[in-house]
């Protein structure tokens, strides 16, 4: 039997109604408009003025005299607390003492997190024995291993090493995941179509993908270490900008606070920046 056609209702109407009649859209200026590369020019007056724009209201605050100096020092206080400490020696010290702690913590959390993150993105295996202790793990926070931190291994250097090491470690491991998660399933099949073996598409496709992604996550992280460093350096620290900043509060030295936070983040834009060429040179692919 021929199947029998059927007519739609008289007052069925389409689920839709017509698109409405717009007018073209313009797009902006380069500056506005989403993704679009800025001239170097203006590349260069955006950054100019993100620094700029703290730096004068900062003098502006301190000229105009309508906040304590003993709560926001001048620019003019803090070069001159500045000053006083490098000619001490004092600054170096603290800050290479610091910079010793961030890279054995960190560096260490890189070597385990790295290869772990790389296996937990590849392998669906690793991913399920090594994901859900890492997730549970890295919501603990870990100033709060400091007590048993003490306990285990004294009131040394070993401790603050390990407390880094144990804030960045799940995280890095997790981002590294995901960026190895994100290379295209068609490179590994064209490989495999192609002859290459599993450790070959490990070593030769996936690795060089991921590298810019690694980095970026190995950046991110580089601060998290240094913001946790000013933490561990408050239990028992001899010398580090922690322990400075620590004694420059009990007498209400702002200016050496001040001093020192500068430093800080001239140490982190600094590796930011070696990290970020780094990353260009060495994944000259990626966007």
């Amino acid at each position: 039997m021929r199947p029998v056609a059927t007519e739609s209702p008289p007052d069925a109407r389409p689920p839709f109604g017509p698109l409405p009649r717009r007018r073209t859209v313009r797009r902006g200026g380069a500056v506005s408009a989403i993704r679009t590369p800025l001239s170097r020019r203006v590349r260069t007056a955006l950054v100019l003025a993100s620094v700029a724009v703290p730096v004068v209201s900062w003098l502006v605050l301190g000229a105009s005299g309508s906040v304590d100096q003993r709560f926001l020092p001048t620019p003019a206080a803090v070069w001159a607390a500045g000053a006083d400490m490098v000619r001490s020696g004092q600054l170096f010290t603290d800050a290479w003492a610091t910079v010793q702690r961030v890279l054995y913590g960190y560096g260490l959390a890189i070597v385990v997190s790295v290869p772990l993150g790389i296996a937990m993105g590849t392998f669906a295996a690793a991913r399920s024995a090594l994901e859900p202790v890492s997730g549970l793990l890295r919501y603990l926070p870990a100033a709060a291993f400091t007590p048993l931190l003490l306990i285990w291994l004294g009131i040394g250097e070993a401790p603050k090493i390990a407390l880094i090491f144990i804030w960045t470690v799940f995280f890095n491991m997790l981002m590294v995941a995901d960026t190895v998660r994100q290379v295209p399933l068609d490179l590994v099949n064209v490989s495999y179509t192609l002859g290459a073996r599993r450790g070959e598409v490990l070593r030769k496709v996936i690795v060089p993908y991921a590298t810019p992604g690694i980095i970026d996550a190995a950046r991110v992280n580089f601060a998290a270490a240094w913001g946790l460093v000013v933490v561990a350096e408050l239990v028992n620290s001899q010398e580090g900008v922690g322990k400075r900043i620590l004694l420059a509060q009990r007498f209400t030295q702002t200016d050496k606070i001040f001093a020192v936070l500068v430093v800080i983040g001239l140490i982190g834009v600094s590796a930011d920046v070696l990290l970020s060429v780094a990353r260009d040179r060495v994944g000259r692919w990626a966007p």
